[in-house]
């Protein structure tokens, strides 16, 4: 018996969130999500993680005479399938959520009515029950080694002696070896 990945799962969303700020729009000049929050519990073969993001929107307003950042948190709730490729030996799961992709704002725009924004968001989580499993081990009673095979190969040298006397105007090799000057050699 040993721990091991048991069962995972995956889900990604892209969603749209309307937000209504206290002043009405005129440009959006930039939009960011910070501050990502989650945790998760398992719930039947299932797991449910909760969390939250704030969305910032820089925004124009008032004839594009001034600016402001409006911020609001926004909840969710996602509920995530759990695929087992072993099922659990004890009730002692643990359960490991990977941010796969941090909320991120893909598309931002001043809704038709003109007082609202739209906003996408996408993101994506990874989860992962660790549990109790049995696991086969092979082992090989004689000294293994995995098989390799060499292929023969041209020696770059010879490559090379045969270019240079392809080449025209070849250089002759100095009797005396070159010395650099900064060397006490």
């Amino acid at each position: 018996m040993t721990k091991a990945v048991i069962a995972k799962g995956k889900h990604r969303s892209d969603s749209t969130v309307t937000l209504k700020p206290p002043n009405r729009p005129s440009s959006i000049l930039g939009c960011w999500v910070i501050n990502h929050t989650h945790q998760a519990k398992k719930v039947g073969n299932h797991v449910e993680v909760t969390g939250s993001f704030d969305v910032n929107v820089w925004y124009s307003h008032h004839d594009h005479s001034k600016t402001s950042v409006f911020t609001e948190s926004i909840p969710y709730k996602d509920k995530i399938a759990l695929h087992y490729r072993d099922e659990p030996t004890s009730s002692k799961e643990e359960t490991i959520v990977t941010v796969l992709q941090h909320p991120n704002c893909t598309e931002a725009s001043i809704s038709e009515c003109g007082q609202n924004f739209s906003i996408s968001i996408e993101r994506e989580l990874l989860v992962e029950m660790v549990g109790e499993t049995k696991v086969s081990v092979t082992i090989h009673p004689h000294p293994y080694e995995e098989e390799w095979p060499i292929a023969e190969a041209e020696s770059s040298s010879v490559v090379m002696e045969d270019k240079k006397a392809n080449e025209p105007h070849a250089k002759e090799p100095s009797p005396h070896p070159v010395r650099r000057k900064d060397s006490p050699f």
